[in-house]
This record gives structure tokens, C-alpha cells and sequence, in this order.
């Protein structure tokens, strides 16, 4: 155990080295280290906790993800009535149901038939036995069809998914670092970004649900005609100056068939617009509507606003366009953000809004190192006065450990917050344990009478089992705690389980590198523990 080759000795200090050099970033001022390579910037992002920042609670409108579900159900069931050639006077949305007139009672049994075809067998821990999608019922020539209550709970739970993937798109979309988006409860996403002191901007962006798609505008009525006649197909939608639209409901391409989005100008006149792209599925459709559609106005509709409707001139067959309007520089570039993200499924409604200023922050900076200054000393002292010199070796091992700790979070670019300070700090007596519990070894070996460099060698081989055994576990709580915790839990639960794993190669490697060298310089007959 005590014998090291040269090569494998520098290999040793080689690594400890290099990780411990991607610490440095952290402690030389940000317009020095802007001037180094992009690899050596990396350093540790500091949390909410710590600098300051903002703190976002939104909550995902469950009516309006309920609505959406239930004309979802509106639209299946005019195409499974039409596809089946079942004819019907009616249908609407009342209530949390979807109700249908059969005309012919002869055909009632058919409908039922095709329209139970909708609901699926739910699936997932929220299901029961034979629990469905949909509920439907009929009285008489009316069939209701009603989302079920597993059901209404899943969507929700999948619209705040994916908000969360949207959310973080869009924060990202604004050259925003190291937001933390987290879910909390059934409807409530918590978004907490530091180092941002006035959140008006992400607000803006969090807000839209940016919910883009393009509809023919309907020339066969005014919008006024259409106020007293209430077309089924149609509805009216604001313009961008107030002037009212009516506008076809059915959506002709949709925003998700988008693949890119741009802030440009527009060469004729130099205004700020937006360039979009679609994929293969949504170009086909594009150019198809264009094609049939020359010489008529479409519209471009943004979160139930036309935002520009102007007239095809040709088919437009490439797959891409532009999205004119009253855009400034910095609007155009907001959309594009909006577009490329996605649109959210429901609309978001800001619950609480907190600004954490840097003072705060500096004061649990202060509070962290004074603890981690205070604690790391006793330490020294401890290991000093109980093992002498094997105690010096120890805190120089301890010394590395933790800057290979700092290294280790800076090249991961993790974010460090208070209760990760925390987590260095147990680390710190962590590493000592595990220096412990070998220098213990040595000493039981000495008494049963090995040589002094026997018993080293001894008390390094044997107490290898034990430590191991004790970080494992150690590591597999951490592991635990970061996969099941949310925020700061896991900040703790990164730096204890890189912690554990710079410890094991400190005290097995740079540890018994120390000694083994001391043994060979001094040949000693004592142990000077």
C-alpha cells in the first residue's frame, strides 16, 4: 500500500492539480477571467440565496386547461359523426360535458358505439380498474361525453410539464443563467432566477402564452354582421389597432409546426419583423392553403389576436415567411423567443413575486464562510493536537479535498447556495473521518506489535473496507436526496456527493502519497502519532 511508481505518483498530483486550477476562476476577479480562454471560465454560479435574484410562483389556469380539453372532445366528435356518416343537429359545451343531438333515433346506438371509441383506458398510478378517459352517456337522441376526473388531473399534471419545458426555453431564450424551475404542488411552478433584480422583463415573457396559428379571415359577413348573426364557424378577434377580425375557428397550420423564429427587417421598408420557419409537415400544409387560397386575406393569430392579416399574393411553397405588425427592435425579439420556446397550454397567473436583494445575499455569504472559517479551524487544531504530525498530513489532504471540491462544482458549473455550503462543511469532517478511522488503525496495529512501517502500511490496507462502506452509504443518501429533492436540497446534495468522491481519492491516494513519501525520506522506527 505504500509503494508508488513515479509515474503513477504524478499522475496522482497531476489530477489533484488540474481540478484544483478550475477553482481558480472563482477567486480572481470577472474581468480578468474574461479575458481567458472559454474553457478556463468556468466557475461556480452563485444561488438566489447567496447574490440575490428573483423569485417567480406561477399557477397554470386548470379552467382554461379544462376548456381546452373539452373542445378538444367538441372537435373529435364532429370527425368520428362525420367519418361514420351519422347525421346531428347539434352540439356544444355545457358545463364539464360534451353533449351531441342524434337526429335519426336509428342511428343512436352507432354513434354510442363510435363515440366510445374516444375514451381510452386511463393508465398510471391515478388510474383505478377499468377507469376510463371519457364518461358518455345518452338521454334519449342526446349523448353527453364527460372528461373523467383522473383524467382532468393528468392533463393539468402534463400542461405544468410542459410549461416547465417551455419556461425554461424561453428563460434560457433570454441569455438568463442557471434558473431554477421547479414544479410545486399539482398546478404551481416556482421559478427563481439569480442575479435578476427587476423580473418586469421575464414577467412579460412568462406571461404570453404565445399560442401562434393561422386561420383564413372570413369574407362572407362583417365583423358587426357577425355580432347579431353568431356564425358556429367563426369568431370575431381583436386586431392590433382595436379594428375587430372575423376569423375562421379552424386552424389551418398551427405555431407547433414551427422550427424557427427570427427578429429581422423587412427589406422594403427597414421595420422590425419576425422570420419564421416551418417543418416538413407544416410547410405542406402551408403551401397547400396558400395555393387555394390567392387573392384572400389570412389571418396571423397570436394568443387570440391578429396580429397582421394580409392577402396572398402567391402561393408561398418554401416554408417559411414573415410576421409583419407595429413591431419594435425589442418586440420582435421577445416573439421570436415566445415562438421558438412554444406556446404554454394553459395561460400562467403570478401567485407571489419576491426580489431578494444582494444584502441578503451577502449576509449569508458572510454567515457561510464564518462557519466554514470557524469550523474548518477547530479541525486543524483537532487533527494537530490528537495525531502530531499525521495530523498535518491529514489537513493537507483535507486542504486539497476541498479545493478539488471547488474545482470539481466549477467545471460542472453547479450552483452553489447556503445549504451547499453546508454540504461542504460536513464534507470537511467527512474527509477527517475517513483520516481517522485510518490513523486509529495504525495505532491498534503498532499495539499489537507490527513494526512502525508495517503498521502504517496495515492501518491503510485494512481500514479501506470500512471507509468505503461509510461513504457508500453516505453517497447513496446524497444520491436520494438530489433525485427526490427540489431547490437548495439538491444544491446540498451535489456538493456531499462530489464531496464523498474528491474524500476517497484524498485519503486513499493523496493521503498514503504523503506518508509513503515520508516513510521512504525517514525510515521510521516510531509512529509519531
Amino acid at each position: 500500500m505504500l509503494f508508488f511508481t513515479r509515474w503513477k505518483a504524478a499522475a496522482i498530483l497531476l489530477f489533484a492539480l488540474v481540478v484544483c486550477l478550475f477553482a481558480v476562476p472563482n477567486f480572481i476577479p470577472e474581468r480578468i477571467v474574461k479575458t481567458w480562454p472559454d474553457w478556463a471560465q468556468r466557475h461556480i454560479v452563485l444561488g438566489l440565496d447567496l447574490q440575490g435574484g428573483s423569485s417567480i410562483l406561477l399557477q397554470v389556469d386548470t379552467n382554461e386547461v379544462r376548456k381546452g380539453q373539452l373542445q378538444a372532445i367538441y372537435e373529435d366528435v364532429l370527425r368520428v359523426l362525420r367519418e361514420a356518416k351519422i347525421p346531428f343537429t347539434g352540439r356544444a359545451i355545457k358545463g364539464n360535458s360534451v353533449e351531441v343531438h342524434i337526429t335519426r333515433d336509428s342511428d343512436i346506438d352507432a354513434a354510442l358505439s363510435k363515440l366510445r371509441e374516444l375514451s381510452q383506458p386511463m393508465t398510471g398510478i391515478l388510474a383505478s380498474t377499468g377507469q376510463r378517459t371519457l364518461d358518455v352517456s345518452n338521454n334519449g337522441n342526446t349523448i353527453t361525453l364527460t372528461p373523467s376526473d383522473p383524467a382532468v388531473i393528468e392533463r393539468v399534471r402534463q400542461a405544468v410539464d410542459q410549461s416547465i419545458e417551455i419556461i425554461q426555453r424561453r428563460v434560457n431564450g433570454l441569455g438568463l443563467v442557471e434558473p431554477t424551475i421547479q414544479r410545486q404542488g399539482t398546478d404551481r411552478i416556482l421559478v427563481q432566477v439569480p442575479g435578476l433584480k427587476d423580473p418586469k422583463e421575464l414577467l412579460d415573457i412568462l406571461g404570453k402564452t404565445a399560442k401562434l396559428d393561422f386561420r383564413m379571415v372570413d369574407l362572407t359577413m362583417t365583423p358587426q354582421q357577425a355580432e347579431q348573426a353568431h356564425p358556429l364557424d367563426s369568431e370575431i378577434l381583436p386586431g392590433e389597432e382595436g379594428q375587430p377580425y372575423l376569423v375562421e375557428k379552424r386552424v389551418l397550420v398551427s405555431g407547433a409546426d414551427l422550427t424557427d423564429a427570427q427578429p429581422s427587417f423587412d427589406p422594403q421598408n427597414g421595420q422590425p419583423v419576425v422570420t419564421f420557419r416551418f417543418n416538413s409537415s407544416g410547410a405542406r400544409k402551408f403551401a397547400d392553403v396558400t395555393t387555394h387560397n390567392v387573392g384572400k386575406p389570412f389571418a396571423i393569430v397570436l394568443d387570440n389576436k391578429v396580429i397582421s392579416a394580409p392577402v396572398i399574393q402567391t402561393p408561398i411553397t418554401g416554408g417559411s415567411g414573415q410576421i409583419t405588425g407595429n413591431f419594435t427592435v425589442q418586440s420582435a425579439n421577445d416573439l421570436a423567443v415566445l415562438l421558438r420556446a412554444g406556446a404554454l397550454p394553459a395561460p400562467l397567473t403570478v401567485v407571489e413575486q419576491r426580489t431578494v436583494g444582494p444584502g441578503l445575499g451577502q449576509d449569508s455569504i458572510n454567515a457561510g464562510e464564518h462557519a466554514a472559517y470557524v469550523g474548518a479551524a477547530m479541525v486543524v487544531i483537532f487533527m494537530l493536537a490528537t495525531y502530531g504530525l499525521f495530523g498535518l498530513f491529514a489537513n493537507i489532504a483535507v486542504a486539497v479535498n476541498v479545493a478539488m471540491i471547488f474545482g470539481v462544482l466549477s467545471l460542472l458549473g453547479a450552483t452553489l447556495t447556503l445549504p451547499g455550503i453546508a454540504g461542504i462543511v460536513l464534507t470537511v469532517g467527512i474527509a477527517v473521518d475517513s483520516n481517522v478511522l485510518i490513523y486509529e488503525r495504525i495505532r491498534e496495529e503498532v499495539r499489537a506489535g507490527r513494526s512502525a512501517i508495517n503498521a502504517i502500511d496495515a492501518g491503510f490496507s485494512r481500514a479501506l473496507a470500512t471507509i468505503l462502506d461509510s461513504n457508500i452509504t453516505t453517497f447513496i443518501a446524497a444520491a436520494v436526496l438530489f433525485y427526490i429533492g427540489t431547490g437548495t436540497v439538491r444544491g446540498f446534495a451535489v456538493t456531499l456527493g462530489v464531496g464523498i468522491l474528491t474524500t476517497l481519492f484524498t485519503a486513499f491516494t493523496l493521503t498514503r502519497l504523503i506518508v509513503a513519501y515520508w516513510v521512504r525520506l525517514y525510515r521510521p522506527r516510531v509512529v509519531p502519532i
